[in-house]
């Protein structure tokens, strides 16, 4: 039972090892520091969770997202094998229990942020546990560099310290060669090996098309494919207005996103997963942990913040090895509203400090106190109570969490929430007898897409500005509705819990981390600047442009994206194949030749027999004798 073939075989029921697994694997079983760049979707997490099974003990896996540490540790259970995930607040009894579950109770994984790593409690029984193994999942996140750069992964060096002598892991599916030195570094891999596939997807067309009606350019793509798909857009209600119009054109479209209940989302997901929807669009929070090969196209309908995270998104298309398209739609207006969306939501350091001074007031915190103090947060009230930008404070909050300056824990999916549950007869009837409710239930219907069809979350406070009404008055509106069968209502008076990590120090909490801010603002501009470099690049193939951002190269254009086909590449790469095949049955059947030789016995153009000599030279199928002729490398 301890040969990797025998657990691959019996929880995950395959016979052979997808391609680098074995030999990454091998290499880790052996002690080794291990790094791991694998496409998403071609099995890193088997890269680390086989050799922890393997061994005696506990591997402690250090992920960055939540929603993904929930993923692997229930597809774990699913194979009858224990793991947790310290993924929610607990209090120190209850995570001094499940620590302890870990020491004496026979657990395989445990899975957990960098920040909660940063724990004193968990540093001192992390001392008593057998580990095994330790892996760092979106290892990406450790570098500067890189496109998601967390500073608390910065600090997980204290686990090495405390495991000096168990091998490390570090797994992650896109990374320009800038960030894999930098992961090397940050992580002292000095005697690791680096496992690198190859980024280069031969049966996937990356294309770019100008569409000033992006959804008239959607249905076109559809029909054309009518098979499984992805669409990709900004915002929640994006998901839904697009699935219903989809739905409305005779194609089966379901949506997905953050806000989404967990029964909606399996519903959907599953809808979708057994191709009783064609169409899945979606926010970025879909993604994590999908294995559906057949994915015939994945659709941009706005513009990826980074190079990284799309080739990830679009890399979901073409698993079975079929042709498939990943597609992005521009128009005129794009860069400009990336920028928006992107840029220009990146809090300064003065903002950040604002901020963090005006929570300690609204909790009325003093200096030097507060640390591990939990309140309750209504974002949208504090954000209304000091004139600030609500996109601007959240990304803010972001940044102190990612900081460790205080725990953001969002409740958004536990938001208030009605859907309408009266037919749209029985709801004209009701208006026409209750006037006063006319105008809640108008600016209920504006704002909020796909009332009808399911609960939504709502915003009572943004519905008080509009209308101009308390917020307390709202809800006595929606109470109303509720008792009168018009509305089923979840009413939540808080969005958010904050926790201060650390006592109050102003200046001084922010100033430590100051120049991260500048530079991972910095960083997120450069990235958002390649992406447009990307779209706009109309002289070079599409593959060729991706593998170049990645530190790859490729002699001949991909031959099926949206450049190739608009230049003939394709035709050209055809035939330079095929003149390839004919060039080596001439020298099979003589010694040597000469070029002009070849080109009389061809008939083919010159400049296409130079292409196709200078590419069996480069592959080294043939070699050039001291005559200055031509010959097979093996006869």
């Amino acid at each position: 039972m301890n040969l990797p073939i025998d657990i691959l075989e019996t929880f995950w029921k395959h016979k052979y090892f997808r391609p680098l697994q074995e030999d990454i694997i091998d290499h880790v079983m052996k002690g080794n520091d291990t790094f791991v760049l694998m496409a998403t979707g071609s099995g890193k997490s088997i890269c680390f969770q086989i050799p922890a099974l393997t061994k005696n003990g506990i591997c402690i896996v250090i992920s960055p997202l939540i929603a993904l540490m929930n993923n692997q540790v229930a597809e774990l259970k699913k194979r009858n094998i224990k793991a947790m995930a310290l993924s929610h607040s607990y209090s120190h009894s209850e995570l001094s229990t499940l620590l302890d579950n870990c020491i004496y109770g026979n657990y395989k994984f445990l899975y957990m942020s960098p920040e909660r790593l940063q724990q004193e409690i968990i540093q001192e029984r992390i001392k008593q546990m057998n580990v095994n193994l330790i892996a760092i999942d979106e290892a990406h996140c450790i570098s500067q560099w890189g496109h998601d750069f967390r500073p608390a992964y910065k600090n997980i060096h204290v686990l090495r310290n405390l495991k000096p002598n168990i091998p490390c892991i570090a797994l992650t599916a896109s990374a320009t060669q800038n960030v894999v030195d930098d992961i090397l570094k940050e992580l002292k891999f000095e005697k690791g090996k680096v496992f690198k596939q190859t980024f280069s997807r031969d049966n996937l067309a990356y294309m770019v098309f100008e569409a000033e009606d992006k959804m008239y350019k959607i249905k076109q793509i559809l029909n054309k494919n009518p098979s499984s798909s992805i669409i990709y857009v900004r915002n929640r209600k994006s998901t839904i207005d697009i699935s219903n119009t989809l739905n409305n054109s005779s194609f089966s479209a379901t949506h997905y996103h953050g806000g989404l209940s967990s029964d909606e989302k399996q519903q959907n997901f599953s809808d979708w997963m057994n191709n009783r929807s064609q169409v899945m669009v979606a926010t970025n929070a879909f993604g994590m942990g999908i294995d559906k090969p057949d994915v015939k196209t994945v659709i941009h309908i706005d513009l990826p913040d980074s190079l990284e995270s799309y080739f990830q998104e679009a890399g979901r298309a073409g698993r079975d090895g079929k042709k498939a398209f990943a597609i992005i739609l521009r128009n005129k207006n794009d860069e400009q509203r990336a920028y928006s969306q992107f840029i220009k939501t990146l809090p300064t350091v003065n903002f950040i400090k604002l901020v963090y001074k005006k929570l300690c007031n609204y909790f009325q915190v003093s200096f030097g106190e507060g640390a591990y103090t939990t309140h309750n947060f209504n974002f949208h009230n504090f954000c209304k109570t000091y004139q600030l930008n609500t996109t601007l404070t959240f990304n803010t909050l972001m940044v102190l969490d990612r900081s460790s300056v205080l725990n953001f824990n969002q409740n958004f999916k536990r938001n208030s929430n009605i859907q309408i549950i009266a037919s749209n007869n029985e709801l004209f009837e009701y208006l026409r007898k209750n006037q006063k409710l006319n105008g809640i239930v108008q600016t209920l219907l504006r704002t909020y897409g796909g009332i009808f069809d399911q609960s939504v979350n709502i915003n009572t406070q943004q519905i008080s500005d509009k209308m101009g009404y308390s917020e307390g008055e709202i809800i006595t509106f929606l109470k109303q509705l509720e008792n009168d069968f018009i509305i089923k209502l979840h009413l939540k008076k808080t969005d958010a819990e904050i926790t201060f990590i650390e006592p109050r120090e102003d200046e001084k909490t922010i100033n430590r981390f100051a120049l991260n801010i500048q530079h991972l603002n910095t960083q997120k501009e450069n990235n958002l600047k390649a992406v447009i470099q990307y779209i706009s690049d109309h002289k070079t193939c599409k593959s060729k442009q991706l593998l170049q951002y990645f530190g790859e190269s490729i002699k001949l254009p991909c031959g099926m994206c949206s450049f190739c086909i608009e230049h003939n590449e394709g035709e050209k790469i055809i035939c330079t194949k095929k003149n390839r095949q004919s060039v080596k049955e001439l020298l099979k059947n003589n010694s040597s030749m000469s070029s002009r030789e070849i080109l009389s016995r061809l008939q083919i153009p010159e400049s296409t027999l130079k292409t196709v000599l200078k590419l069996l030279l480069e592959k080294e199928e043939i070699t050039i004798t001291d005559y200055n002729t031509y010959k097979l490398t093996k006869q």
